[in-house]
């Protein structure tokens, strides 16, 4: 699952390039999906999700398109054990932080198919546009954000997942770089996998 250049995703017309100017792209990776039928929106694929099992990410409440694999599943508990223990992953109050949210325009907030705050699972709707859908994430690591959005070719799509972090503390650039080598040799390729898994699962044609 190869990660995308940063010049061939900031080409892509998304909302996301001026709506978090001068928040730090940290990486973006993509998947092709095959084009079993044209017109398929991500709205349309996010409303696959919603029959998905509970699990630690809490998926069975939001429109999560990642499925994690036991391996990456255990990742994951293993990160909110720590995380319960460090206190890691308690949200500021409202009034210590600044929610992506307050970058909405009257047009923005007319065009998401979600209202803004709006749980979903760990994290939080910013907006949910018919093809990009951007969520946000903030406790005592990082104030992070998640892009996925979904292009159509004439032969393919290609879904696309970009990460944005800022820092709310010294210790955010420590925290990325040791959970860096994690997410990009095993968690973001296996929940891509899984994307694919559950795009052929939702569209695929036998």
């Amino acid at each position: 699952m190869p990660r995308v250049l940063t010049q061939e995703y900031e080409q892509l017309p998304l909302r996301v390039h001026s709506f978090l100017a001068g928040v730090p792209l940290h990486d973006v990776w993509s998947i092709d999906l095959p084009r079993w039928r044209a017109g398929v929106t991500l709205e349309d694929f996010l409303r696959t999700a919603n029959n998905c099992k509970p699990n630690t990410c809490g998926c069975s409440k939001s429109s999560s398109l990642f499925t994690p694999s036991t391996l990456v599943q255990t990742l994951l508990d293993i990160r909110f054990f720590v995380g319960r223990l460090f206190g890691w992953d308690h949200e500021p109050a409202p009034t210590a932080w600044k929610t992506f949210a307050t970058r909405l325009t009257d047009t923005d907030r007319s065009r998401s198919l979600v209202a803004a705050g709006t749980r979903d699972g760990f994290f939080r709707v910013v907006y949910r546009f018919e093809n990009e859908q951007l969520v946000e994430l903030i406790n005592r690591t990082a104030h992070a954000a998640a892009l996925t959005a979904l292009v159509e070719t004439s032969t393919a799509y290609r879904f696309y997942l970009g990460v944005y972090a800022r820092s709310v503390s010294r210790f955010t650039p420590f925290y990325m770089a040791l959970i860096d080598p994690f997410r990009k040799l095993i968690v973001y390729p296996s929940l891509l996998h899984s994307v694919h898994a559950r795009w052929n699962q939702a569209f695929g044609t036998g």
